[in-house]
């Protein structure tokens, strides 16, 4: 992981630190591996006060390859140009993390690069920032063959008291306090065609980064926490803090992307209860309480209630409509009932 050698670069034992901050460090190893961005975001703060570097972050763009980027870095590399290449990266940005969201986008003054951090406790450090803005001009030199120059950097943080690792860094005029973080590309930069263009080599990368990005796509996220939420229920409502740390996700990150797939987790755990509720429903020795309380209603009303807003009948008129339909006609349920 490029942010342990970021780190080592100031002379810190990152082993250590990872120990220290309750972070699995053998986690590195493992590509699918995701740390929480408040874990990042502790990480960070403790590697500035054992450093006493407040610019750490930008030791980042003095490791990053297009490894470092996975699947999306090659898919990059690959491009006919930076441009298309960034618009790749920010379609394939969860490859690389969750925490944060990327887009490209051609402003007046020329392309620009635009980051954008997300906290889930914590507000994040202004290092996950700069680290993140570091590695993307590290990158384009390192495709390009040359120290690319951007137009200009800006930076939400506050003006440093030291200067001079942001100028040896971005090699371009610095604005902070700004409302965003961002490269400012020159136009003629972006659209140049890059000496390691390979059409065919692009496609392929495409392939395996649409395949590896299944892997984190939000259907994925929202089965697993369906199931997670069937083997909760029986104990109670489950809580959204639960599930999430089930799912080694922040609470944050799991609410985006139950909302980009359209969905929310009230909506989820609601739907999720009706499946379970019809399972039920369908096996006669289950009284309707032991079924409120399976579907984690401390009060069988609310259970009541929430049956007749899902089907606009009660639960045994549902039941006796049940008994009247044929087994061949039912509906193969996502969750799998769970038995008392």
């Amino acid at each position: 992981m490029g942010i342990v050698k970021a780190l080592e670069m100031d002379g810190l034992d990152c082993r250590a630190l990872f120990k220290q901050l309750g972070l699995e460090y053998a986690a590195l190893n493992d590509p699918d591996a995701r740390f929480p961005q408040d874990s990042m975001t502790r990480l960070w703060q403790r590697a500035v006060e054992l450093s006493g570097n407040p610019a750490i972050g930008l030791n980042m763009g003095k490791v990053v390859r297009p490894a470092s980027f996975h699947v999306a870095g090659y898919a990059l590399m690959s491009s006919n140009t930076l441009a298309e290449g960034f618009m790749r990266l920010v379609r394939y940005q969860r490859i690389i993390a969750e925490s944060a969201d990327l887009s490209f986008r051609l402003l007046p003054e020329g392309y620009a690069l635009i980051l954008t951090v997300h906290g889930d406790h914590l507000p994040p450090t202004r290092q996950s920032a700069e680290a993140s803005l570091a590695s993307a001009l590290a990158l384009c030199g390192w495709l390009t063959g040359r120290t690319l120059q951007p137009r200009k950097v800006l930076v939400q943080g506050d003006q440093p008291a030291d200067l001079a690792p942001y100028k040896q860094a971005f090699h371009a005029p610095l604005v902070f306090n700004a409302p965003y973080d961002a490269l400012i590309f020159e136009r003629a930069d972006m659209e140049a065609p890059l000496p390691t263009a390979n059409e065919a080599m692009a496609l392929l990368h495409d392939r395996f980064a649409g395949e590896y990005l299944a892997r984190f796509s939000e259907s994925r996220v929202t089965h697993k926490a369906r199931q997670v939420l069937c083997r909760l229920l029986p104990q109670g409502e489950p809580k959204r803090e639960v599930v999430a740390q089930t799912l080694h996700l922040s609470q944050r990150t799991l609410q985006r992307r139950l909302q980009e797939e359209g969905t929310s987790f009230q909506t989820l755990l609601d739907d999720t209860r009706r499946e379970l509720a019809e399972q039920y429903l369908a096996q006669p020795s289950m009284t309707l309480l032991e079924i409120a309380y399976l579907l984690g209603f401390a009060d069988p009303s609310n259970f009541f209630r929430a049956f007749r807003r899902w089907f606009d009948a009660t639960p045994g008129e549902y039941r006796a409509r049940l008994q009247e339909t044929p087994v061949s006609d039912a509906k193969t349920p996502e969750c799998t009932a769970q038995t008392p």
